[in-house]
């Protein structure tokens, strides 16, 4: 673990980040929350708290919370097109949260507000164009998310996405969708990533608040366990199988309106991870679930990531 925490140490991403590891926590609505948080930055990563749809108050409580459970650096996820987004940009603003990185959008509004106060500000992206576009805009890095990513989906795969963002930008690129073991940091790593970030793995740490039903729906998932839902409404979901993705695919071959399809989904994912409905709640989850056995600590999972991967490169290397 030592020699692995000394290569890190010349990370850009580590650097940029103030970690021990250059690993972000995914920004997960109803998910990451500041227990989860904590632990991911109390293991030498990056946590994440997820602003969503999350009122002013209420985030606010998440922010202060995670400051008594940690005393090393986290950060906020905004999602831009969220109608309390604005609030979620002032609090990161009041309380000078060390990193934000931001969905579903353009951030320009975010890293003019932001940048000036020192925050570091890393988007997530799932195409090149977007890619270079905020860099040009000022970010600080990207997360490059590939469609086997859990919740909201671009059209590519990460082992296509992350090589040609990383041909296409200076700044670091962090690689997303489909990590959650070594062998999958390693494999980022090899396409250019300076960092990786994991949601799916982290929905089965000890830390994580989710209902046990949803963990153990994780814990169950095998390679084809996973849907996506939506695609006729333009923004596509992953979720594991259920009665609710029959539901959305029976919608979208009756080829039934917007309105009526994302209707169907409202409030879905918060009865799968407060109330622990597996039917009808909508799981989302990536394709790695099939690779997630075990519930461990955050910082066992974080520090034996980078160990397996240390282990992989050097059998391919040397």
């Amino acid at each position: 673990m030592e020699k692995t925490m000394a290569i890190m140490r010349n990370n850009r991403v580590c650097k940029l980040l103030g970690t021990d590891y250059p690993l972000l926590q995914g920004g997960m609505a109803w998910v990451a929350n500041a227990q989860l948080a904590a632990a991911v930055s109390n293991g030498g990563g990056m946590g994440i708290i997820a602003a969503a749809t999350m009122p002013a108050d209420v985030l606010e409580q998440e922010i202060v919370k995670a400051r008594s459970l940690t005393d090393r650096p986290f950060g906020l996820n905004i999602m831009l097109m969220s109608s309390t987004a604005s609030d979620a940009l002032e609090l990161a603003a009041k309380y000078k949260i060390s990193v934000v990185t931001t969905g579903a959008g353009v951030p320009g509004k975010v890293l003019h507000r932001l940048k000036p106060l020192g925050t570091t500000v890393i988007p997530v992206v799932a195409s090149v164009a977007l890619a270079k576009r905020v860099e040009k805009q000022g970010a600080d890095a990207v997360v490059a998310e590939g469609m086997e990513g859990g919740g909201h989906i671009g059209e590519l795969t990460t082992i296509a996405l992350v090589p040609q963002v990383a041909s296409a930008i200076e700044i670091p690129v962090i690689a997303a969708g489909g990590i959650a073991d070594g062998r999958g940091v390693a494999a980022a790593f090899s396409l250019g990533a300076e960092g990786v970030q994991l949601g799916t793995r982290f929905l089965c740490c000890e830390e994580c608040t989710v209902h046990p039903n949803f963990k153990r729906e994780v814990l169950n998932a095998r390679d084809r366990s996973t849907a996506i839902t939506g695609q006729s409404t333009g923004h596509p979901v992953r979720c594991l199988r259920n009665k609710l993705t029959v539901e959305f695919e029976k919608m979208e071959k009756l080829h039934a309106s917007a309105e009526e399809i994302e209707r169907l989904g409202t409030g879905k994912l918060r009865s799968a991870v407060i109330d622990g409905d597996v039917e009808w709640g909508s799981l989302m989850a990536g394709q790695s679930a099939g690779m997630v056995n075990d519930i461990r600590p955050a910082a066992e999972i974080i520090s034996g990531l980078f160990s397996e991967a240390r282990e992989v490169l050097k059998g391919i290397y040397e």
